[in-house]
């Protein structure tokens, strides 16, 4: 064999061998790095702002003095009537002497509007509006023993005696003159202290419409005796479960009423149908 003959077959086994090594290198794929995580992924942070909160619990028509404070709060939970320190740094003194218009827990955020400024009579500002405060006297015998507190609802009841028809005699006429009627205050007590014993009040101001004052009055001055009776929470409250049933027998009852003009004398006869 001669040497040229030689040259080229050695020439094309190494272009063989080199192809045959390319074609193996291109088909393996290269390898991927590992990807290691280091730390948990970062979270957004959540920005803080100062609110005005109670510092302790404070009882409905207490100052606030000696209760307000600065606590960090959530800028997304922060709502339009909430005080914040940014707005109004001086709120701590600038709210002092003020009365709580509601109860208040500890920590619990101050809205200006549960609050009643130190010149503005707090017995007026917990009126409703229209309304008005009438105040009679009780006893523990015409109270519901002295177990009646203020924000319960109460009947008035009037019990009088007088002349039958044939002024011989006395009859005792006894009748609900109104209804559902919120009780403001006993005495000067506004709400019941925690653990405090229930004290006996002589005087209850109850919360009724200028029509209601004008009978209240009236049903004082001719009623032997008036007793409060205590309404369930259930059929007093709107909202409640039984207030619709207490609104039909309101006009159930005034639906049933007759005004009876007799010898110069006025009497409102409730019908039984």
């Amino acid at each position: 064999m001669s040497l040229a003959r030689i040259a080229v077959i050695g020439v094309a086994t190494l272009a063989a061998l080199g192809a045959g090594l390319l074609a193996l290198n291109l088909s393996q794929s290269e390898p991927q790095e590992p990807v290691i995580i280091t730390a948990a992924p970062a979270q957004p942070p959540i920005r803080l702002v100062d609110v005005l909160v109670t510092k302790s619990e404070v009882p409905m028509g207490s100052e606030v003095s000696g209760s307000l404070g600065w606590q960090k709060w959530p800028e997304d939970g922060v709502g339009p009537d909430l005080v914040l320190k940014s707005s109004k740094p001086n709120a701590v003194d600038e709210f002092s002497g003020a009365i709580a218009r509601q109860s208040f827990f500890a920590g619990e955020p101050v809205r200006e509007s549960k609050l009643i400024r130190p010149d503005h009579g707090f017995l007026s500002a917990i009126l409703d509006e229209g309304k008005r405060a009438v105040a009679i006297r009780i006893s523990a015998e015409t109270a519901a023993g002295g177990f009646i507190l203020p924000n319960d609802h109460v009947d008035v009841i009037m019990t009088r005696r007088a002349d039958s028809a044939d002024g011989k005699s006395q009859k005792l006429s006894t009748e609900t003159v109104l209804r559902n009627l919120r009780v403001l205050a006993i005495d000067q007590s506004v709400e019941e202290q925690n653990g405090q014993k229930v004290v006996v009040g002589q005087t209850a101001t109850l919360e009724v419409d200028p029509s209601q004052a004008e009978a209240l009055t009236a049903a004082q001055q001719i009623a032997d005796r008036l007793v409060l009776s205590l309404r369930s929470l259930a059929d007093s409250v709107p909202g409640s479960p039984g207030y619709a049933r207490f609104l039909l027998e309101q006009e159930k009852a005034q639906r049933n009423k007759i005004r009876v003009v007799r010898y110069g004398r006025i009497d409102d006869v409730t019908t039984s149908q």
